[in-house]
């Protein structure tokens, strides 16, 4: 087993939250729910990069900030019609979720 991290953030709606991340290149993995009206914990992924959702209240909160390291930050640059930022390690920019989740997405310059 690979050692990782998997940042955990709040959502309201663990539905349209995939629907958004499908949108950065992510697929739902799994969903659980204690019972069928409970809140749900979902796991999104995108090669090795993986997220948690939750609507459990006290799991994480809103406007937490990750940094993703991705590819193509310009393809998602244009999907989502913003600019992209040149810092000394990578072109960047900054999105937020449907929830107010802050995500800085990068692709290293070197």
């Amino acid at each position: 087993m690979d050692e990782e991290v998997i940042p955990i953030l709040r959502v309201a709606d663990a539905a349209a939250a995939v629907a958004w991340y499908e949108r950065l290149g992510f697929t739902k993995q799994w969903e659980h729910r204690f019972e069928p009206d409970l809140p749900a914990f979902v796991e999104v992924a995108r090669g090795p990069v993986r997220l948690f959702l939750s609507e459990h209240t006290g799991d994480a909160r809103p406007d937490t900030l990750v940094y993703l390291r991705l590819r193509d930050v310009d393809a998602i640059a244009v999907s989502f019609a913003v600019p992209v930022e040149e810092a000394p390690w990578a072109r960047e920019i900054e999105l937020r979720d449907p929830d107010g989740n802050r995500l800085r997405i990068g692709t290293p310059t070197e």
